[in-house]
């Protein structure tokens, strides 16, 4: 009968220990067949990024001098545009024009309205940041930095680019991201839907996301490094105690 209760115990044990080990790795558990989401897509220009910006309209010799090139014997690039740490670019004809802090959508109608209708009838402007990265750290499969080409990156996608969290990934994850010169934390739940209402579901331009250890994780990983000097000291001690003993 003792047995039998121990067995019972360890079972009892093991299911427990189970379902806790749930609770922290899956994913979404209160999720339902439909999750809304209230976030909303917004690309903001920011000092460092680099802006390729094309002008078109009917009248192509009209866009000349706002579609600069850089020449390279028979290559010929776009000019690339940096915003400056006070956010401003040096754009043909105007000057100086600050497009940091806008959104892509405003440094667009920007340009619009100073180009049309005086210099360019009906003009479509284009931006595009040529720089646009993530970077993932901690513990993930492929931790790195990542170009994002279409300027649209989920958190998920991001998680997925790193190959995922491995399985000692705790679910809850830090995003930093620079605003107005001031690095905010943004902390989501991998377990939880309410990530989607997250005003950092979408990430922006150079996001670092981190992916903590957990804890078991963290000590093992002490405990791997300092092994050999474990064994160094036991070895030093044994040898001590031998030779005082003889």
């Amino acid at each position: 009968m003792q047995k039998v209760s121990k067995y019972l115990i360890i079972i009892i044990a093991l299911c427990i220990t189970s379902c806790a080990s749930r609770k922290n790795i899956v994913y979404f558990q209160d999720d339902n067949n439909q999750t809304q989401t209230n976030s909303v897509y917004k690309t903001i220009l920011k000092s460092d990024d680099l802006l390729q910006i094309t002008v078109s309209a009917l009248d192509t010799e009209a866009t000349k001098p706002f579609n600069l090139t850089n020449n390279s014997g028979e290559i010929s690039t776009p000019h690339l545009y940096l915003i400056d740490s006070d956010g401003f670019i040096n754009y043909p004809v105007f000057g100086k024009l600050k497009l940091g802090g806008l959104s892509k959508i405003e440094a667009i109608n920007l340009l619009h309205s100073k180009l049309s209708p005086d210099y360019i009838k009906n003009p479509v402007v284009n931006i595009k940041i040529t720089n646009f990265s993530i970077t993932v750290l901690g513990d993930v499969k492929n931790p790195g930095l990542f170009t994002i080409p279409n300027e649209r990156i989920t958190i998920l996608e991001a998680i997925g680019l790193a190959g995922d969290l491995n399985i000692t990934g705790i679910r809850n994850i830090t995003i930093k991201r620079e605003e107005n010169n001031v690095i905010k934390n943004y902390s989501l739940d991998l377990r939880s839907n309410n990530i989607f209402n997250s005003p950092a579901y979408y990430l922006q331009q150079n996001d670092v996301i981190y992916i903590e250890p957990n804890r078991a994780t963290s000590q093992d990983a002490v405990y791997n490094r300092n092994t050999g000097l474990f064994i160094s000291i036991g070895s030093i001690l044994i040898s001590l105690i031998t030779i005082l003993t003889r």
